[in-house]
């Protein structure tokens, strides 16, 4: 049910696309806009993950830089029978996680110093068991596909705006059908509609994801733990790398952005405390106990290591 939901949603933000080429241009746009949205989507697809991590200024880990959250992480991929993703830090104190990657064998997770610093291991667990699932579902092309299509449609509308001043006519020499008013409408409400379909997508793949990260931990309050102390702190935290790039706010775990809170059609994601109940209400369906394992470690630093005193770079080295 949720595939099709997000294939129709997909369906109908590529469907936007074209009727603003075509608006634009009449057939010859059309043709335009697919091929744009083709050669898009396929640089997308090769290079989004490198673009992602870079904008964030993350870092590649092994075994021997944190071995306890490069272990969960381990741990969880065997568990969900995936291959081991490539696992990356990254130097912010908002507790915050996502993942990206075009398919599971080129998929890499990342954490903040942040999230490391402030859960324990159980929910360290459940945060990167809901990363996996995001690459398990190939969550993280969807979501870039359509992140990559909205800021297409945006740069149609404002391209309509700017073509209807100069082009009264077609091809076929009739009337030029938006006119400055329609184009200005247009500018103002496909980059809307195309948003709203983003949106609707991103928050159906939060849930799901929960559900299926819950699945591969074995325990569902670890991770409505970790999610209530994510977005408190994501809350009291600035992000200045998400807040430059907003378009990536999709992909993080929690809103990385400073008001976008709230459960409405604008908002990246779900409400928090909707996600917790749903989790609390899986975990009462499993059988599970507060304060049940799931067999992850609970080290005093969630990352395997005491930090240095003092710290030049952080625990990490």
């Amino acid at each position: 049910m949720r595939f099709a939901r997000t294939a129709l949603l997909l369906a109908a933000m590529t469907a936007l696309f074209l009727t603003v080429g075509y608006l634009i241009g009449g057939t010859g746009g059309t043709l335009i806009a697919f091929g744009a949205a083709v050669a898009m989507n396929l640089f997308a697809y090769w290079n989004s993950d490198r673009m992602v991590l870079s904008m964030y200024g993350a870092r590649e880990i092994g075994p021997q830089d944190a071995p306890n959250f490069y272990g969960i992480v381990a741990e969880l991929a065997r568990r969900a029978n995936m291959p081991m993703p490539k696992v990356y830090i990254i130097e912010s104190d908002q507790p915050n996680a996502f993942a990206t990657g075009r398919d599971p064998h080129h998929a890499a997770v990342a954490a903040t110093t942040g999230l490391l610093n402030r859960l324990n291991g159980e929910e360290v667990a459940g945060v990167m068991a809901h990363e996996l699932a995001h690459v398990q579902n190939r969550d993280t092309l969807i979501m870039t596909i359509t992140a990559t299509l909205a800021g297409a449609i945006s740069m149609l509308g404002n391209f309509a705006f700017l073509f209807s001043a100069t082009r009264s006519n077609d091809e076929n020499g009739n009337s030029n059908p938006l006119g400055m008013v329609g184009s200005l409408i247009m500018m103002i409400v496909a980059p809307m509609a195309a948003m709203l379909v983003q949106m609707g997508i991103s928050r159906g793949r939060e849930y799901e994801a929960d559900r299926l990260g819950a699945q591969i931990c074995g325990n569902p309050l670890a991770l409505a733990s970790a999610l209530a102390k994510l977005e408190q702190g994501a809350h009291a935290t600035y992000n200045s790398a998400a807040e430059r790039n907003p378009a990536t706010a999709h992909m993080f775990i929690i809103n990385p952005l400073h008001g976008g809170t709230r459960d409405n059609l604008f908002s990246t994601h779900p409400n928090t405390r909707n996600r917790i109940a749903a989790l609390e209400a899986l975990a009462a369906e499993m059988g599970v106990a507060t304060g049940r394992s799931a067999g992850f470690a609970q080290p005093r630093s969630p990352w395997g290591q005491q930090p240095p005193s003092p710290p030049r770079r952080g625990p990490w080295g």
